[in-house]
C-alpha cells in the first residue's frame, strides 16, 4: 500500500505527540509501547518503522518536548517586555502543576531520566545546558560561572517545587508550595538582575 508524501513523518509525529504526553503525566515505565501505538492510531509493528527502540523513542520525546519548552520560555521571556517574571509566573502555575502531559518534561520525568542509559542522560544534559544558558543570559552579574550557577540553582527551585506541588495530596498545602516557590524564585531573580 502507497501512502501520500509526508505520511511517515506525519506517523512518526503523532507517535512522539502521544508518546511525550504520556510519558510526562504517568512516568516513561508505565507507559508501554502498545499504549502508545493504539492512542496514535497504529499498530504495534509500525512502531519500529520509526524508532529502533523504546529508549530511542525516549531520547526523541525528551529532545522534542525540551526544545519546545525551551522555544516556548523565550517567548514569554521577550514577549511584552515582561521578561524573566513571566516565565517564572508561567513555570509555577496552578495550570502547569495540574497538567503534567502538557508541561516541563524535567518537572515530569527527572528521576526516571537519572536511571536511564548515558545516551539519554548525556542528551538530557546538554539540552539542560541550553535551558539554563537561556537563563542566566538574563541575569547581570559579570562572572559567566556567578550566572550559571544562579541560573541552575532557580531552575532547580523551579522544577523542584512543581514537584513537590504535584506530589501532595493536600490541594491547600500544593497551592502554598507554588506560592512559596513563586516568592523564593521572583526573590532569587531580583538579586540575579
Amino acid at each position: 500500500m502507497r501512502y501520500e508524501k509526508g505520511h511517515r513523518e506525519l506517523s512518526r509525529a503523532r507517535i512522539l505527540d502521544v508518546a511525550s504526553k504520556r510519558f510526562r503525566k504517568e512516568g516513561v515505565a508505565a507507559v508501554g509501547l502498545a499504549t502508545v501505538m493504539s492512542d496514535a492510531g497504529m499498530t504495534n509493528g509500525a512502531f519500529y518503522n520509526h524508532f529502533d527502540s523504546k529508549e530511542a523513542l525516549v531520547r526523541d520525546v525528551l529532545a522534542a518536548t525540551m526544545d519546545k519548552r525551551r522555544e516556548n520560555t523565550l517567548k514569554l521571556i521577550q514577549g511584552d517586555g515582561a521578561g524573566m517574571e513571566a516565565a517564572i509566573r508561567n513555570y509555577l502555575s496552578f495550570a502547569h502543576r495540574d497538567k503534567p502531559e502538557s508541561g516541563c518534561p524535567s518537572a515530569s520525568l527527572m528521576p526516571e531520566i537519572g536511571r536511564h542509559p548515558i545516551e539519554t542522560r548525556a542528551m538530557y544534559t546538554a539540552r539542560i545546558k541550553e535551558f539554563v544558558e537561556l537563563i542566566a543570559s538574563n541575569f547581570k552579574n559579570p562572572d559567566e560561572t556567578t550566572r550559571l550557577q544562579q541560573a541552575t540553582a532557580l531552575f532547580g527551585l523551579l522544577v523542584g517545587t512543581v514537584q513537590l506541588a504535584r506530589a501532595v495530596s493536600d490541594k491547600a498545602m500544593s497551592n502554598s508550595i507554588l506560592e512559596g516557590g513563586l516568592k523564593t524564585a521572583l526573590s532569587l531573580l531580583a538579586e540575579a538582575t
